[in-house]
């Protein structure tokens, strides 16, 4: 059975994991070129500084995924590439390179999504206040219709903001991502909420522009709970626990998703934040609740759930040994279907996964081809799953495997390779992975081709 007609069938990047080019062409620095200096910060004292050179390769890059069949490429826009300063002089060249990027894309045939921002916030605007500055979500609509005006010529899948539980969680409340601060509960709130506000600014940017021509999204992490049985009781136990919020930190899915599918903060976080809930003024929830055409989301695992007493969920631990990846993720097919159903049902949308895969060990072998036997196997029980939750009746309108290309892992540096693509980051030679070849089968076929078992590489 293949998926239904239309389907998006990709791969996804994030500037700064893969373009280098950091200091070239009028760049501004970012938070992460700036926490990459920190000692300790990142594993091998690495930087995204050259990264996989996409941005001198990207020609080459592109051929490489015409080869593969991609119908879509997920990337996103670099803000202080474009606006040095986060604000005020654009930068041409910056402009250019997406320019000449997506005409490359559009040119072989792939579609180009865009998302405006994955993490690599500009430092200039960090050290303004960045995220908790009250004037953030009007810097962030600044910059998205300078991007939109040059762009939505030829673009029509947006997303306006890649993974804020990371951005905002990780990034301000933990210190383990850039910029690495380690604020208080009630200042990630606030930091959230200018988020969600940037993020209806831009969408509002995005409509003004293009008006109904455009596709806009939201790609949050997929915070999955998932059922022990298909029992009715464990099932509804899983999806209690997936839209609750257990405890005073942003790892959630409804704080950060409500407000924009449904206008509203969910009642239990207001409750448990308590007097650390951020300052909700008149108008903003109408701005953070745009009309939206899909529900993007990453999904990589989730957390077993059963029905304990009078229903209630409780959650069940992995077996000893349970499969995971080198970058030590549990490999939880069911994953994907029941989080792109239980998302599906909450928000109605059509669910796009904007982010699945794994990191593997991965060398060139001494035939010059890449065997990656457990990447095919693990990205086949996925789909298969996100099959299923197709036939359970759930619309989904697309998958973008992650990643295209192995890539700068943010604090992990170079360790992990989460590519269909390996790189050779001294040489930086290209090598199309046996997954690589494998996935161009699913695609050719619509998904049809993962009812075979098994694949015999080239």
């Amino acid at each position: 059975m293949s998926f239904p007609q239309g389907f998006i069938w990709g791969a996804a990047s994030s500037s700064y994991q893969i373009e280098g080019a950091a200091g070239e062409d009028g760049k501004g620095p970012s938070v992460w070129d700036v926490f990459c200096c920190r000692e300790w910060s990142i594993a091998g004292g690495q930087s995204g500084q050259t990264a996989c050179d996409h941005y001198h390769r990207y020609e080459d890059d592109v051929s490489l995924f015409k080869e593969i069949g991609l119908n879509s490429y997920r990337f996103s826009i670099s803000w202080p590439r474009i606006l040095p300063q986060g604000t005020g002089r654009v930068n041409a060249k910056g402009l250019d390179f997406y320019d000449r990027l997506v005409d490359r894309l559009l040119a072989a045939g792939i579609s180009p999504c865009v998302t405006l921002f994955h993490w690599d916030y500009p430092q200039e605007l960090y050290l303004r206040g960045g995220w908790l500055d009250r004037d953030s979500p009007d810097w962030f609509m600044e910059y998205a219709r300078v991007v939109v005006d040059r762009l939505s010529d030829r673009v029509e899948r947006w997303i306006t903001l890649n993974e804020p539980q990371c951005f905002v969680g990780l990034g301000l409340e933990h210190g383990f991502h850039a910029p690495g601060d380690k604020v208080a509960v009630s200042q990630a709130l606030a930091a959230a909420h200018n988020v969600l506000l940037a993020h209806g600014k831009a969408v509002q940017v995005i409509r003004s522009v293009t008006g109904s021509r455009a596709k806009i999204g939201f790609a949050p992490v997929g915070v999955v709970n998932l059922p022990v049985s298909e029992s009715r009781a464990d099932i509804e136990a899983a999806r209690q626990a997936m839209f609750a919020i257990p405890s005073k930190t942003l790892w959630n899915n409804t704080w950060w998703a409500d407000p924009i599918f449904l206008g509203t903060y969910p009642e239990d976080g207001w409750e448990l934040y308590g007097a650390n809930v951020p300052d909700v003024r008149e108008g903003d929830m109408k701005t953070i609740n745009q009309p939206l055409d899909f529900f993007g989301v990453n999904i990589y695992f989730g957390q077993l759930v059963r029905a304990g007493e009078n229903g209630s969920p409780e959650i069940v631990g992995l077996p000893q040994g349970h499969a995971r990846t080198a970058f030590f993720f549990p490999v939880m097919p069911e994953a994907l279907r029941w989080g792109t159903r239980f998302f599906w049902e909450r928000y109605g949308l059509p669910v796009i996964i904007t982010e699945n895969g794994m990191s593997n060990i991965d060398w060139i072998a001494l035939d010059g081809k890449v065997h990656d036997p457990q990447r095919i196997d693990f990205t086949h029980r996925y789909l298969l799953e996100l099959k299923k939750a197709w036939q359970d009746g759930a619309e989904i309108a697309g998958y973008y495997h992650w990643s295209v290309m192995d890539n700068f892992e943010w604090t992990e540096g170079y360790k992990e390779r989460f590519g269909l693509i390996h790189v050779d980051y001294q040489s930086q030679k290209r090598t199309l992975k046996d997954s690589a070849r494998w996935y161009s089968e699913v695609i050719a076929s619509n998904g049809a081709s993962l009812e075979k078992t098994g694949y015999q590489a080239p």
